[in-house]
């Protein structure tokens, strides 16, 4: 054999070479064979699972992209529309911020030919005195001017709740004035719309400097604001077109509810009742308008829609062309000024909503009434299955009692007798307890003997005790001088007249404390310790309302309101037809103030407790004190109100502030119509001589009944006599009842002593006090006591709000306006 033979035949398979076992190919697939049939398909689970777990880098920003991109078309879309022809004209006001400006100045250059618009003098806020329409072809935008008065508040704050710009007329030096921070104080709190600053009157020469001076006074207000120089018609079309073009601030408490700024106003009475329906014409604003959602008049109250009629566009662009026919549409008819008017849609009574605010309240819920027959019935039927057995002469009734419950455990063997024997059972037993009665009669003191023995031998008992207690509180007593237990008195309560705690009270002394506290309750720790908010509530809160998830409620209702597509569009010109309308509210117009309506969203007409947190502000250094009327303006809302105020926590209960502070913010709570956040928060503060001063500024918190508000008063005392654990106190208490009515309630001291009460000493208010160390003498024993505490129920929607800071050259005499 050849060498490489071997090594050739080293390398074949030999007796020795493993040899694997054959697959069966049966039902089973190789793990290859079922990757090869399934190469392509996942599973719908693992491929949501799969997306979840390795949502790749890129995908994430694509999407992100997505929304952005989303977001930044709609609002280019709202604003495309504003002033267009497919959206209402742009609002604009103008606002004085200083008394040497010229406003009117201001609009007169608007108004005039130069500026290249068509100016439409009745085309303006109704009742305004300097208010027009403007259409400018060369932009294919239009406007409306309104030139609020700015000694009437109110007035130049409800033009900026539905105005789309503001124009402040700065002096070229000062800027503003007081009363102009003071606006700008309420506009900024109210939520403030786009705007930009003018001034007249400076010279070519100096316009650089005063440019530069006037920027740093407004920098601090408005840091991004774009300052106007406005004294030729070139200015004059460079502040339109910046105004049609800026960027336009969304404000939540307008921009998810429908309004409209009133341009004519009429009214037709009804005599029989003294109201009357007052048709309104404008542009929606904001959402479309529901003919069956109620409309909020600011500061006259919430009315019920009969109509919305679509008159012709007193503003057409010219190429505009008519707005469709919907299927709302009704019926044709006559304009009154040549014009058509066409009704778009009238309110379906049993799809309108109720203007019931209040809970309806039966007097009678908690009443006991006088029983049914069905009730008496069943009585008689219950009373005749008892079964009157005879007892021993000197049973007791209590023993009588549990010797039929022995009777009936033991047998039914009576229920087995024929009706014969019941019958003469019956006549026996009869008989039995005639006896029986004249036994008991008779022998009622035998029969309870052992009874009366008992209550005897414990009502001695008491007597010894209370012998005992009386002979030591004697004692106690012999050794106190109460001509100088009175002086010490006097003398401790004026030393601390200026050093008190806060919420520290005096306990009377011609009443007692059980009395005088008796709605007040302790509390372990305030933080921790249980308070049922169900319990002893006010009889006004039977006539709000609660959400059972006010939050819940508000997402859904808001995302129901975005999604609306119904109804009177934004930018038609409307006329809505109001019903049951005061003739006051027609008074107010044609006074010159401007009318502003909002549509409500569902179940902002009823009322419950509001919640708002507030900060007060630093112009007002008058104390405002808790349950004090103020006039509240929320949102759109402007009302009367006697609020409490209690610290912004995050707890289930809260402290009550006897006095709005100025260095926290602090959380109000009226009873007040429902409102969603988010709404800015003005408060002020009505004088006797008719002005308003604003108190406090801040936002919508929440609706909620159940929030907690405690208020806390302090008891305190004086250490008399000091041990090494226990002392006693005097001066907190002066009668033993009040010491024992008050035993369980923990005690504390100005330097953290913890204790409680132990015994009474005497009958002057002595006690023994034990705590967990030794008292010092300058030391202050203090009790803590609680109850919770309700605002006050001012609210009413039917009494109109004083007019504050109007100036009396204005003033006008309500007899001679003509009501025609």
């Amino acid at each position: 054999m050849a060498p490489g033979e071997d090594q050739q035949q080293g390398h074949r398979p030999g007796v020795f070479k493993q040899k694997n076992k054959t697959h069966k190919h049966g039902k089973h697939r190789t793990k290859g064979e079922v990757e090869r049939e399934n190469k392509g398909r996942v599973a719908v689970m693992a491929l949501t699972k799969k997306q979840r777990r390795e949502l790749r880098k890129m995908d994430r920003r694509h999407k992100a992209n997505q929304i952005r991109r989303n977001k930044k078309d709609m609002v280019l879309t709202e604003k495309r529309r504003l002033g267009s022809k497919d959206g209402p004209p742009h609002l604009v006001a103008v606002v004085a911020l200083h008394a040497d400006v010229d406003a009117g100045a201001v609009t007169r250059l608007l108004r005039s030919e130069g500026a290249g618009g068509l100016v439409k003098e009745d085309q303006g806020v109704s009742g305004a005195k300097d208010s027009f329409g403007m259409i400018l072809p060369r932009f294919k935008q239009r406007f409306i001017f309104h030139r609020p008065d700015p000694s009437d508040l109110h007035s130049l704050l409800d033009v900026a709740k539905v105005a789309d710009s503001l124009i402040f007329v700065c002096d070229p030096t000062a800027g503003w004035d007081s009363y102009g921070e003071y606006c700008l104080s309420c506009l900024f709190s109210q939520g403030l719309p786009s705007h930009a600053l003018v001034c007249q009157g400076v010279a070519v020469k100096k316009r650089a400097d005063c440019r530069r001076t006037l920027t740093k006074l407004v920098e601090s207000r408005f840091p991004d604001a774009r300052l106007f120089q406005l004294d030729s018609d070139q200015d004059a079309t460079l502040l339109l077109r910046h105004l049609g073009s800026q960027r336009q601030r969304r404000l939540g408490f307008r921009s998810r509810r429908a309004h409209l700024l009133a341009q004519r106003v009429a009214f037709t009475p009804n005599p029989t009742t003294g109201l009357g329906t007052l048709q309104v014409s404008g542009y929606v604003r904001g959402r479309p308008m529901q003919v069956n959602r109620l409309v909020h008049v600011v500061g006259h109250g919430d009315f019920q829609l009969s109509q919305i009629d679509a008159p012709e566009d007193p503003l057409p662009i010219q190429g505009t062309a008519p707005r469709p026919a919907k299927k709302g549409d009704v019926e044709m008819m006559d304009g009154g000024d040549g014009g058509t008017m066409r009704v778009l849609m009238k309110a379906d009574p049993a799809k309108r909503e109720s203007l019931q605010a209040e809970a309806e309240v039966d007097p009678m819920d908690g009443e006991q009434t006088w029983p049914t027959e069905e009730e008496l019935q069943e009585a008689d039927d219950e009373q005749k299955k008892k079964r009157v057995m005879k007892v021993p002469k000197g049973t007791s009734e209590y023993q009588a009692a549990w010797i039929l419950n022995d009777e009936q455990e033991n047998g039914d063997d009576e229920e087995d007798d024929s009706s014969e024997d019941d019958d003469d059972d019956d006549e026996g037993v009869d008989d039995m307890m005639e006896d029986g009665e004249e036994i008991d009669s008779q022998d009622a003191g035998s029969g309870c003997g052992s009874g009366d023995e008992e209550e005897e031998e414990e009502e001695e008992e008491e007597e010894l005790k209370s012998s005992d207690n009386g002979g030591a509180d004697q004692r106690y007593d012999e050794a106190i001088d109460p001509a100088e237990e009175q002086d010490g008195l006097k003398r401790y309560r004026e030393a601390r007249s200026h050093v008190m705690f806060p919420d520290e009270i005096d306990t009377p002394l011609d009443v007692t404390a059980k009395t005088r506290f008796q709605r007040y309750r302790g509390l372990k720790s305030f933080r921790t310790s249980p308070w049922d908010p169900m319990e002893n509530l006010p009889l006004n809160y039977s006539r709000i309302f609660q959400f059972q998830s006010f939050d819940r409620t508000r997402h859904r209702v808001l995302a129901e309101s975005n999604e609306e597509e119904e109804g009177a569009m934004v930018g038609w010109y409307v006329t809505l037809h109001l019903l049951d309308v005061p003739a006051f509210v027609l008074e107010s117009v044609q006074q010159g103030r401007p009318l502003v309506l909002i549509s409500l969203l569902p179940h902002e007409q009823k009322m419950s407790v509001m919640h708002m947190v507030v900060r007060r502000h630093p112009s007002n250094t008058e104390p405002i004190k808790s349950k004090e009327e103020l006039v509240f303006q929320c949102g759109f809302r402007r009302f009367r109100a006697s609020p409490i105020f209690s610290q912004h926590t995050s707890a289930d209960k809260h402290k009550m502030e006897r006095f709005l502070r100025a260095d926290a913010p602090t959380v109000v709570s009226v009873y007040a119509p429902i409102s969603f956040p988010t709404a800015g928060v003005l408060v002020f503060k009505q004088r006797d001589n008719g002005m308003q001063d604003l108190v406090a500024t801040g936002s919508l918190l929440s609706c909620d009944p159940q929030r907690v508000v405690l208020k806390r008063i302090v008891l305190s005392g004086h250490p008399f006599k000091i041990n090494r654990r226990s002392a006693v106190v005097r001066y907190m208490f002066f009668n033993r009842e009040d010491i024992l009515w008050f035993k369980p309630v923990e005690l504390r001291t100005k330097w953290g002593r913890r204790g409680h009460i132990k015994e009474a000493l005497g009958t002057h208010g002595h006690m023994k006090c034990v705590f967990d160390s030794q008292l010092r003498s300058q030391d202050t024993v203090m009790m803590n006591l609680y109850k919770r505490v309700y605002p006050r129920w001012t609210y009413d929607p039917h009494v109109p709000l004083p007019l504050p800071w109007v100036k009396q050259e204005q003033e006008v005499d309500m007899s001679e306006i003509d009501m025609e």
